[in-house]
């Protein structure tokens, strides 16, 4: 039976997409196949709201699939047009486990806007209605207020209330908000404080409004959130004087020769704050020795040329709104996830819901299970490579969820300025110099202390430890940090060794090993070692098997181990696996394992965890699942007393943000003990 809910605001500023979003992620993180749709959209161009839906989440269903009918449609002839959303709906529903209904714009035209459209839709369609009031500008006992009519009209149209949100609440009095409009017999009612960056435009959006083209910079930097608009018709001192964080400046294209570099220097430069972009006004192209000098400067700052002038422009530009979702506004889409899970209760909307969980996994569900365990229990993360654009984008990600605390190595002004040049904000990392000479002389100390016995004096330590791997694993062994995460730039050998040398093996750990989460369409496999150890023979074999099987049980997949031989007329045959299986079972006679198998027989007894008779057939078999198109999650390593995690080569930002996730739930709690998982 599908599980649907229909969101629905009483005005079209109450930014309901916040609800759409964290709904949609919810019930991703519970069953497989979830789907989106629009009853009412507005004719010629598709929804931006159901586009950003479809592509946030990777929803499987076509456009085509996820609207209704137009405004004008629904003006025409009622009647029809409610039976043929419905319609369309049951169709989009038979397909799918989870759905969600986002209501009518009522900005938009038609008599979609008269009182009670969007309950009556949520009664005739059966689905349990989540109400969106606006709270912005309104005292605690007005925000009541208006939360009970609109439960009162709900009911009034027969719809089942689900629960109320208050969206865009004064942050100092929302839990004044909360007590004053929560009943003992009415919904729940949660209150989402007003974040102005959700509220505000994108350069999209503002290239839309002014229809606009983009001349320079990088398309990809489009969704840069626009925190205010400035006319630039002064002198260049006078406007740089004026600039302040996010605002995006109008100049006339005839003046641009003028304006144009200074404000990309500024904008690059520490000492001046960070633009979002340059719209040009009046349509003349770029002089040809200004658009080569620009080039030359790696323009990745958007600037937009319009035909408008500079009047008429203004005009269009005040007149846009942050209120739309669109898929390139990144960061907004972030902010409201992060919103949605601190303010609302999931798991009490979910049981409401009735949603039983899948009995399959799918790669969404996990990654979406990682950061919400993670940010259950926030964790301080260091990354070493803070300068690296990959990092900076996975930490504006995490930072904006709120999976973990963030310290970033390297210098402060740099690694700001780049963020900046991104369009990132990373303003609530900690950002920390290897070259800081009071820490610098405290983690010479220590590690002139731990390798004393190799021959390691205070002299040389001081040198390495500005090693900003070596500096991560000392944050990480002294408490300043409870994990680390690295591997974009450095090699995994170079984040390896520093772990190995300073945070040690865990005190039940026989051996430090790596494993790889492979994300199939229905379930999640582990694969170890495919990283650390080369040649493991069968006393390293069963540390590995039961490392392995403890990582996967601390990330909720039941262990049944298959200790795989090497292929067929390739050397070793299966000893090693058969010995290890053995001492497997002498040390944990309820593991359920078996081998040697060849990687097909264990596959067909449905084993989730796979041990692998050295690296090379390992990596073979990660390598054949991820060109198989499985998400494949790893290396994490296992064994170590406090977690460090290395990436992928070629580390994506995805990469970056799910072992970000998982090295904050091993650092939740000491290393698991094998004998005491499974006791």
């Amino acid at each position: 039976m599908t599980c649907g809910v229909y969101v629905a605001a009483g005005d079209a500023a109450s930014l309901k997409a916040t609800l759409a979003l964290g709904l949609t992620e919810l019930l991703c993180r519970q069953v497989g196949t979830v789907g989106v749709f629009r009853p009412v959209v507005r004719a010629g161009d598709r929804d931006d709201l159901v586009e950003t839906l479809r592509a946030r989440f990777k929803l499987g269903c076509r456009y085509a699939d996820c609207v209704g009918v137009t405004y004008e449609e629904l003006a025409a002839d009622p009647d029809a047009a409610v039976a043929e959303i419905a319609a369309r709906y049951r169709r989009l529903a038979e397909r799918c486990e989870g759905v969600v209904v986002v209501g009518t714009d009522h900005t938009d035209v038609g008599v979609s806007a008269r009182q009670g459209f969007d309950a009556a839709m949520a009664a005739r369609l059966g689905l349990p209605v989540l109400l969106v009031v606006n709270g912005l500008e309104r005292t605690p006992q007005q925000a009541a207020e208006a939360a009970a009519l609109a439960v009162k009209e709900a009911e009034g149209e027969r719809a089942a209330v689900l629960a109320v949100a208050i969206t865009r609440v004064d942050p100092k009095r929302r839990e004044e908000v909360l007590r004053a409009a929560r009943r003992p017999d009415g919904p729940p009612v949660y209150a989402l404080p007003e974040v102005p960056r959700l509220a505000a435009p994108t350069v999209s959006g503002l290239m839309e409004a002014c229809e606009g083209y983009l001349i320079l910079g990088e398309e990809h930097q489009l969704g840069r959130e626009v925190s205010g608009l400035m006319v630039g018709a002064m002198s260049l001192p006078n406007i740089l004087n004026r600039l302040t964080e996010g605002v995006a400046v109008l100049i006339a294209s005839d003046r641009a020769a003028a304006l144009l570099p200074g404000l990309m220097a500024a904008h690059a430069a520490p000492t001046f704050p960070a633009l979002s972009g340059i719209i040009m006004t009046g349509g003349m192209e770029l002089p040809e020795s200004v658009a080569r000098l620009l080039d030359g400067m790696s323009v990745r700052l958007p600037v937009i040329i319009t035909e408008g002038d500079t009047f008429e422009t203004a005009t269009r530009l005040s007149a846009a709104t942050g209120r739309r979702f669109t898929p390139d506004a990144h960061g907004k889409i972030e902010t409201a996830l992060g919103l949605f899970a601190e303010h609302v209760d999931g798991a009490a909307l979910a049981e409401r819901l009735g949603v039983r969980r899948s009995r399959c996994t799918t790669p969404l569900m996990f990654e979406y299970s990682l950061l919400e365990r993670a940010r259950a229990d926030r964790r301080r993360i260091v990354l070493p490579e803070g300068s690296d654009s990959r990092v900076l984008h996975a930490a504006d990600i995490l930072l904006r969820r709120g999976v973990a605390d963030l310290t970033l190595l390297g210098d402060e002004e740099a690694i700001r300025t780049e963020a900046a040049e991104l369009g990132l904000d990373v303003s609530a990392a900690k950002v920390v110099s290897p070259f800081d000479r009071r820490l610098r002389e405290r983690f010479a100390a220590e590690y002139a202390r731990l390798r004393a016995h190799r021959g390691v004096t205070h002299r040389l330590a001081r040198d390495l430890v500005t090693d900003v791997q070596y500096f991560g694993a000392l944050m990480v062994h002294l408490g300043l940090a409870d994990g680390m995460v690295s591997g974009a730039v450095h090699t995994p050998a170079h984040t390896v060794r520093p772990a190995l040398e300073i945070v040690k093996t865990a005190p039940d750990a026989k051996i430090v090993s790596s494993v790889h989460f492979v994300c199939l369409p229905d379930r999640v496999l582990l694969y170890g070692d495919c990283l650390v150890v080369p040649e493991p023979d069968a006393a390293r074999l069963t540390g590995i098997a039961l490392s392995a099987a403890a990582t996967a049980r601390r990330f909720g997949i039941e262990p049944r181990l298959a200790l795989l031989s090497h292929p067929a007329g390739t050397r070793g045959g299966g000893e090693q696996a058969r010995a290890a299986t053995s001492l497997v079972r002498s040390r944990l006679p309820e593991l359920q394992v078996d081998g040697p198998l060849t990687h097909e027989e264990a596959i067909g007894e449905g084993s989730t965890v796979y041990i692998v008779p050295d690296l090379d057939i390992g990596d073979a078999l990660v390598q054949e699942h991820r060109a198989a198109g499985a998400t494949v999650i790893g290396p994490v390593l296992q064994g170590l007393r406090r977690p460090v995690n290395t990436l992928p080569p070629r580390a994506t930002v995805q990469d970056i943000v799910n072992a970000v996730a998982i090295t904050a739930i091993q650092a939740q709690s000491p290393p698991d003990d094998p004998a005491e998982v499974f006791s």
